[in-house]
């Protein structure tokens, strides 16, 4: 039997929205870390997804968390990581900082579902 997580877009305006809705819906016990790389881990099972990838996640007003983790949201994610980056990663968070200052390149919203449909193809609905 297919499992269906809901994550409702409304109630995403930051990248914290995001881990809080996802916690609560996919996570074991509402947790299961605050950043991509547990994301990923949790998509791939074991933290609160099933282990066999039997389900789907069903985006809910995708458009309101798309505009919501537009550039203004990823430019503030990455001065976070740009505090805190390896020295030998700072030009490449820095260039990304800089095509996000400027409406260019992948969002915040375009990292999730990028992480979405990598560890689970074909699992995600956008609606």
């Amino acid at each position: 039997m297919t499992v269906t997580y809901v994550i409702d877009g409304e109630k995403i305006g930051t990248l914290e929205d995001f881990w809080d809705v996802v916690g609560r819906e996919i996570g074991v016990d509402g947790y299961f870390g605050r950043n991509l790389d547990a994301f990923a881990d949790c998509l791939s099972g074991g933290f609160g997804t099933p282990e066999d990838d039997d389900y789907v996640i069903e985006w809910r007003h995708h458009e309101a968390a798309r505009r919501n983790l537009g550039y203004p949201e990823t430019v503030r994610q990455l001065e976070r990581r740009l505090t805190r980056v390896h020295p030998t990663n700072r030009a490449q968070v820095s260039a990304e900082l800089a095509a996000a200052r400027a409406g260019r390149g992948p969002t915040v919203f375009d990292w999730l579902v990028d992480i979405i449909e990598g560890r689970h193809p074909g699992g995600l609905r956008l609606l």
